[in-house]
Order: structure tokens, then C-alpha cells, then sequence
């Protein structure tokens, strides 16, 4: 297809395809002419995954190539390119002391050790939940990662035995890969919004029942 037709099937405007072409974001068609290329279903696929990193996960364009040459790498394992777009959405930690640190850090190993969940594969992410708890602290609520962690635990479990199955189940490595990538990113904005829907419909049960006179 031509690229005005990529533009159509991709939803993407033909100047930011060739934009994205110049930043190496997507591989270049095949040479028809001195100024033209064919493109196939393969570029159609990159666009959808280049559009949910940036448009949906707000990676910046550097971000979303380190991601995409993980993609790339043939030999790279599943664990690892799953680390890889995990490290791509991680915000920078806040500052801290020693000692605050180690209190969030300690707090997130005493709920994975409780669950028996590994802390090595995972660091990273680790590490970032601990700044969240770090954060929590400094803005005046030390006990949120006792009180209310440990839901957040149970809640994630579920969440993550359905996306590792929706992944391995797209078929080939191309599509498992894609799959990992777009759900990971896709996910995390779900899990946001669901959250403030179900926190807006507890909070109305509540205030209703608060509200309802007594007998």
C-alpha cells in the first residue's frame, strides 16, 4: 500500500508516518519509485504500537525507540521486554532520606514476602512503588502502605493472571510481543479510570447510607 493508504488504515496523518519514518520509529517501506514505497500490514502494526506508547502511555519519542528496539531483538525473552516497557512508564522518584526510603522499601518486601512474590525480577518496579510510598508519607499519609496496599496486591494478582493469558494467547511471537506492550501500556490507563469509576459509585453507596435516616 502507499502511504496515503497507511495513513487511512493507521489513523495516523501521512506527515506524522513521515516523521516517525525520519526518527527510525518505523522500518522504511519497499523502494517503488525515486520518491514513493509500498508498505504492508507489518507497518500498519508498528503504527498501532508507536500510537498506544505515545499517544495513550505519553512516552516521549527517545523513550518509545529504547522500547522499540526491545521489541526488535529477536533472542530477548518475554520477561524482559515486559521490564523493559515496565522501565519506559516509571516516573522519576522523588527525593528522599536513607531512612525514609528504607521504611516505604521494607513495607513493599514485607507484602511480597507475604505472598511469597519474588523481589529480584521485578526491581525496578519495585522501586518505583517504593518512591509512591515515599511520596505518600511526605504529603502527610505514612500508614497508606499498610492500610491500603494490600488490597492494591490482591486487586493486581487478578488483574495480572488475565493480562499474561490475554499476551500468550495472540499466537506468534510478533503478536505475543505487540500484546505485551499495548496491554501493558492500555492497562495502566484502564486500571486508572476503573478505579475512579468505582471509587465515585462507593462513594455514593456510602453518602446514601450515611444519609438514609434511621429507624
Amino acid at each position: 500500500m502507499r502511504i496515503s493508504e497507511l495513513s487511512e488504515r493507521s489513523g495516523i496523518a501521512v506527515a506524522t508516518i513521515k516523521y516517525y519514518l525520519r526518527e527510525g520509529l518505523l522500518p522504511p517501506g519497499e523502494r517503488t519509485g525515486p520518491n514513493q514505497a509500498s508498505y504492508g500490514d507489518e507497518h500498519v502494526r508498528r503504527l498501532r504500537l508507536v500510537r498506544a506508547l505515545i499517544e495513550v502511555g505519553g512516552l516521549p519519542v527517545a523513550t518509545v525507540g529504547d522500547v522499540l528496539r526491545a521489541v526488535d531483538t529477536p533472542d530477548l525473552p518475554m520477561f524482559s521486554l515486559l521490564g523493559v516497557v515496565q522501565g519506559s512508564l516509571i516516573s522519576p522518584a522523588p527525593a528522599a532520606s536513607d531512612a525514609e526510603w528504607e521504611r516505604a522499601y521494607e513495607t513493599v518486601r514485607r507484602e511480597m514476602d507475604r505472598r511469597g512474590w519474588s523481589m529480584k525480577p521485578a526491581q525496578p518496579v519495585i522501586e518505583a512503588l517504593t518512591a509512591v510510598l515515599v511520596r505518600a508519607a511526605q504529603l502527610g499519609y505514612p500508614e497508606w502502605g499498610e492500610t491500603v496496599l494490600p488490597a492494591y496486591f490482591d486487586g493486581a494478582r487478578i488483574v495480572a493472571e488475565t493480562d499474561v493469558a490475554t499476551a500468550l494467547s495472540a499466537g506468534e511471537r510478533d503478536a505475543v510481543v505487540d500484546a505485551v506492550v499495548v496491554l501493558t501500556v492500555l492497562g495502566d490507563t484502564a486500571l486508572a479510570a476503573i478505579r475512579r469509576i468505582a471509587q465515585a459509585q462507593v462513594s455514593l453507596e456510602k453518602l446514601r447510607s450515611d444519609s438514609a435516616p434511621s429507624a
